[in-house]
């Protein structure tokens, strides 16, 4: 297949692909709407490439919970449409193909615990689903052999215990036990949402039989990491993109961090491989280079390794290189060393000759494919936001989303330049929603630099009217508000409201080059408000319909953080401000989150090294100049930017007598993610715009 000639036309979103009456009079797009939105997963193509199964995941607003089912797509026939295959109580995830693409495996706790499970195919016909796995313990994540003659999973086990039976007791008598404190000797006390219990994700393998189950006689799953201190695949949000197995099924690739007593402040992942059946241990293939190497993908013909890699240990946000490995000598060489973007995945092309990765590119989320002999790189995809993908068989399929449209399903066939849309989720539900139209501007930023941002109409926008704004800054703070389609800060649930709304990529943004990206660390306050300062100036002068007198500012994490900032240094520049997990006191972050090397990199050092760097740019300094009326946002399961620094921050405004609510979820961490706490959230943040900019 020659994917880098492929020359992919734009996606259209579902709403504008599938022409559908109109049932009522048009209106705003709600929360309620999104929230109760179906979700397309990641596809997965069949060997031959002439299917497509994937996830889809619905909503339940009144039971306030989702569930997640498996569909296919026949891509042979005349008109490919989705076939549901899976209807338990049980959600089933995570699909893949067996070798011969006569049966799919997946996940699901529909026996009561998860494990792995396989459903027959006969032509277009689903049978009965069997299980594979019968393990005392939960599986996360699996992959099955190419050869078919073998599975890899991961478990949470004690990494001391001699067998998957010692894990569960131990958890049972824990359970049981009235003293409930837990002693540590090493930081990753807590994760994400998690405290430590001592277990570790260990990566495992056991045989399948000729029926696609586990043999009969197999025993104890064989570690293949569990010698190693460290996770596989990493936490909190590793998946088996993390692992992978060669082509003749023998061996097996995988990432993961050696933890000790730096793990906090590491960012050092190295590609392991171990035989697929164990025996040995796991050999390190990237020890040459201390920072992060991940995703290693076999090359068809099992020769190459291709793999991602940053240069810089303890940078989270460097620049993704994607490299090859010759597999028998370990040689290592750049793939286009030039080109100015950090891949996300790979995939290879059947005939082993390209590349497909995914980039963000100037507010954009891109395919690309890359020729691994010259380096040449070719778009394959142009407008909107690519989500998961993968390449079969001589077909590429792969989500896509843009700011007027939910992910939908796309695939194209080797050697078509028109992709085919495969779902219409939502389209019908939605069909009454005028969607606020956006557009993407740029301006001179800091340094006199190109900075990009997008404006978005209020879906009742009429010409010659001004409508209030919603200023929305993002996190990370190395991310992106582009053309994309979000479920947590998405701009048309405020353009929805009646909002305007205006967000942009200022330094240290992504998908801009990485010397952009770079601008932002140990300049959190400095050139990233000249930015917005001047993006939202610049907007204004550019969109008449944009009232400037009736503005607020919201914004998470590192947007949170720059709420703050703007409390006590662009103090007059909005009506209301709604702060989310935002960091208030630069040094209680530095002491109590729990990614210790994010951190450092970003104000050149520790604290207890460098306490200057992180003073500089520190909010608490400037709660003196503190007058807007604040919205405080805070997750009780927030680790990454704990719940001292949202109650700090109110702490400050009621002290001060400024105008503040705290909107607390006990059950929520970084993300507010269960359905009815969304619809609070969302119902009291437009609250808050409604009470300073309508009323």
């Amino acid at each position: 297949m020659k994917v880098s000639t492929l020359a992919l036309a734009v996606a259209m979103a579902a709403s504008s692909a599938v022409a559908v009456p109109a049932v009522a009079a048009p209106r705003g797009f709600t929360v309620e709407d999104m929230v109760a939105m179906d979700r397309v997963g990641t596809p997965v193509v069949s060997p031959d490439g002439s299917r497509v199964v994937y996830t889809v995941r619905s909503t339940d607003v009144a039971k306030n919970k989702s569930h997640t089912d498996l569909y296919l797509v026949d891509l042979k026939a005349a008109r490919p449409a989705p076939q549901r295959l899976t209807s338990h109580a049980a959600s089933s995830t995570d699909p893949e193909w067996s070798g011969k693409g006569d049966a799919i495996y997946f996940l699901s706790a529909r026996s009561g615990s998860s494990q792995v499970w396989r459903l027959p195919l006969k032509g277009d016909k689903a049978g009965e689903p069997v299980r594979v796995t019968d393990l005392p313990l939960d599986v996360d994540n699996f992959r099955v052999s190419p050869t078919g003659d073998r599975i890899a999973l991961s478990m949470a086990v004690f990494r001391d215990c001699a067998d998957l039976a010692c894990t569960k007791a131990r958890m049972e008598a824990k359970a049981k036990d009235k003293a409930t404190g837990m002693v540590y000797d090493r930081l990753f006390v807590r994760h994400w949402d998690t405290w430590a219990d001592g277990r570790n994700a260990v990566l495992y393998s056991l045989p399948l039989d000729a029926a696609g189950k586990v043999a009969k006689g197999a025993g104890e799953p064989v570690s293949l990491s569990g010698m190693l201190d460290g996770d596989v695949p990493s936490k909190p949000f590793g998946d088996r993109e993390e692992y992978r197995f060669s082509p003749d099924g023998k061996a097996i690739v995988f990432s993961v961090r050696i933890a000790g007593k730096t793990e906090a402040w590491s960012t050092n992942f190295d590609l392991y491989t171990v035989p697929a059946a164990g025996g040995q241990a796991p050999r390190n293939l990237t020890a040459d280079n201390p920072a992060w190497d991940a995703k290693g993908v076999f090359s068809p013909d099992g020769r190459t390794l291709a793999y991602l890699a940053m240069a810089r240990p303890g940078f989270e946000a460097d620049r993704y290189q994607v490299m090859l490995m010759d597999v028998a000598s370990g040689a290592k060489r750049k793939l286009a060393a030039d080109w100015d973007r950090s891949a996300g995945g790979l995939q290879w092309s059947a005939d082993g000759k390209a590349l497909v990765v995914d980039a963000e590119d100037v507010g954009q989320h891109r395919l690309f494919s890359i020729d691994t002999a010259s380096g040449k790189v070719t778009a394959l995809t142009g407008k909107g936001a690519i989500g998961g993908y993968d390449l079969r068989g001589g077909t590429l399929a792969y989500t896509q989303a843009n700011l007027s449209s939910g992910a939908q399903l796309y695939a194209v066939k080797a050697g078509s330049v028109n992709p085919v849309q495969l779902t219409t989720l939502n389209t019908e539900r939605l069909a009454d929603v005028r969607w606020g139209e956006s557009e993407q501007f740029s301006f001179k930023g800091a340094n006199g630099d190109t900075v990009y941002g997008h404006v978005m109409k209020p879906w009742n926008y009429e010409p010659g009217k001004q409508y209030p704004i919603a200023f929305l800054v993002h996190g990370g703070p190395q991310g992106s508000f582009g053309n994309g389609w979000s479920y947590r800060w998405n701009p048309q649930t405020y353009a929805g409201a009646g909002y305007a709304a205006v967000f942009i990529d200022f330094h240290g943004s992504t998908g801009y080059g990485q010397k952009f990206t770079d601008a932002i660390s140990g300049d959190w306050g400095g050139k990233p408000l000249e930015d917005l300062q001047k993006g939202l100036a610049a907007a204004v002068a550019k969109y008449p319909w944009l009232d400037r007198s009736r503005a607020c500012a919201l914004g998470a994490s590192y947007g949170g953080y720059m709420m703050n900032w703007i409390q006590g240094n662009w103090s007059d520049g909005f009506k209301c401000i709604v702060n989310h997990d935002g960091v208030f006191d630069t040094r209680g972050m530095a002491f109590s989150t729990e990614e210790q090397w994010f951190t450092d990199w970003e104000s050149g050092g520790s604290y207890f090294k460098v306490p200057q760097n992180h003073e500089k740019f520190n909010p608490v300094l400037f709660v003196n100049n503190w007058k807007t009326p604040m919205l405080v946002v805070q997750g009780d399961l927030d680790f990454r930017i704990p719940t001292a620094q949202g109650l700090s921050a109110f702490t400050a405004l009621q002290r001060k007598g400024i105008e503040s609510k705290l909107l607390v979820f006990p059950d929520e961490n970084h993300w507010v993610l269960k359905p009815a706490n969304s619809l609070l959230w969302h119902h009291t943040v437009n609250g808050w715009l409604d009470q300073h900019l309508k009323q």
